[in-house]
């Protein structure tokens, strides 16, 4: 913490430093214990997990909600797609907000979103009333932060090291969810569903003064370079309108071969995750006879294992192709989704454990690269727009979320959907080596 208000104070200094020669400023900077943009990330990481919480509650909440109220699976699926839609398709616009307005007063207004959505669902009665507060206040208040924040914050706080903390960051947003499930699943079972509720509820409006008090916008808040780059590298925000620079970048990209492949791929990444398995993988193997804290358990392993492996994948994704990344990635997901069905059981067996190391190492791994191929083919357009390729990704998170609920009430098991998903992982793969990278010039969109 003294190196953060070591910045603060030095700022002015810096600011007098902006018009001198680069290894003036780098020679300051290297002076410093940390640099503010860790800090940044950090604050960002527990913004994330903080609202990554009530993403990954359905899963535990499904069949104390249909035992309570009566509530088919398909209904409270149809909660579940909503909120990913919503997360998805939010997502441009948070971005182009957090262009027209700063980082901070969109990440603190969502975190308080997602509060509210999440604890007045204590008081519901009926089905609509979980679609208005789990689904759409609660998706469009994570939906601000979603991976757009990341593609921000890295893109405006690093230049060095943009792999690896994108990966960091997607790990927080991701495994967050996953690691408070055991938590969420035994206050559920001890106490009922409303308590699980609101301590998500709690969690995420906790961070809301953590981000008022740490987070800046730009480099330039602080007196200071983007990390490892130059003032230069501090480009100026966005002023227009935030709903037609969302736009504007959505018409552009879409005129581009590289978009839709990277939209398929991302479409597919959240069907197969965050559509299947978070929500469906505990009520699955509860059919197979295993107790639900325990499947919540296997969840949380996921995500312990989604930091290392996301982390690695932002590490790789400065050092190799992501192209490669990508089809090694969803080629292996899909052929794990393929065994998954012979797997379950009432008992934990090592073939199951195998397949939640992999899956945790695997579960966000696309993201690195695919904000990589993003920001090679967009240039400084590349937040807004990986913020639409993420709303593929969410789009395919909802419709995999209610298909599968459809499939498990019409078919009695969940076996159809798994071999889906693993089918259609295999086939992300090959359209990720469709991606033709161009280096952009002056940020134009020139992505093939």
């Amino acid at each position: 913490m003294a190196g953060f208000f070591h910045v603060l104070a030095v700022g002015p200094l810096s600011n007098r430093l902006r018009g001198s020669e680069t290894p003036c400023v780098t020679q300051l900077e290297s002076a410093r214990r940390i640099h503010p943009a860790w800090w940044v990330a950090a604050v960002t990481f527990l913004a994330l997990v903080g609202a990554a919480g009530f993403r990954a509650v359905p899963g535990v909440l499904m069949n104390p909600l249909h035992d309570e109220f009566g509530w088919s699976i398909s209904t409270i699926s149809l909660a579940a797609a909503v909120n990913m839609a919503l997360y998805g398709l939010t997502a441009p616009f948070a971005a182009a907000l957090m262009e027209r307005f700063g980082i901070r007063p969109v990440v603190t207004a969502a975190l308080v979103v997602v509060a509210a959505g999440s604890g007045l669902t204590v008081f519901m009665t009926a089905s609509w009333q979980l679609i208005l507060c789990w689904g759409v206040l609660v998706g469009l208040g994570t939906g601000s932060m979603a991976l757009a924040l990341v593609a921000t914050v890295t893109g405006r706080w690093f230049v060095a090291r943009r792999g690896l903390v994108s990966g960091v960051l997607t790990a927080g947003g991701a495994a967050g969810g996953l690691v408070f499930l055991p938590l969420v699943s035994q206050l559920a079972e001890a106490y009922g569903w409303r308590p699980a509720a609101l301590a998500v509820a709690f969690t995420a409006l906790a961070v809301a003064p953590l981000v008022m008090w740490l987070l800046r916008d730009r480099p330039r808040d602080l007196g200071v370079a983007p990390y490892g780059g130059t003032p230069a590298d501090d480009v100026d925000p966005v002023r227009s309108g935030a709903g037609r620079l969302a736009v504007r970048a959505l018409v552009t990209a879409a005129r581009t071969k590289g978009f839709w492949y990277l939209a398929a791929g991302m479409m597919i990444c959240g069907a197969t995750t965050m559509g299947l398995i978070q929500p469906h993988f505990i009520p699955a193997a509860h059919d197979h006879g295993m107790p639900q804290t325990v499947a919540a358990g296997l969840l949380a392993l996921v995500g312990i294992f989604d930091v290392a492996g996301t982390i690695a994948s932002g590490w790789l994704t400065d050092r190799v192709d992501p192209r490669y990344l990508l089809l090694v990635y969803y080629v292996l997901r899909g052929l794990s989704l393929l065994a998954l069905p012979a797997l379950f059981g009432p008992d934990i067996q090592a073939n199951m454990v195998a397949f939640i190391v992999f899956y945790g190492l695997d579960w966000v791994a696309t993201i690195p690269p695919t904000m990589a191929l993003c920001r090679e083919l967009f240039g400084a357009a590349a937040p807004v727009v990986f913020g639409w390729v993420f709303a593929s990704h969410q789009v395919g998170a909802a419709a995999m979320a209610l298909g599968a609920g459809i499939v498990r009430d019409e078919l009695g098991a969940y076996d159809a959907a798994w071999y889906v998903g693993g089918a259609i992982c295999v086939v992300a793969g090959f359209l990720s080596l469709l991606v033709r990278k161009r280096v952009p010039k002056n940020g134009a969109l020139v992505g093939t």
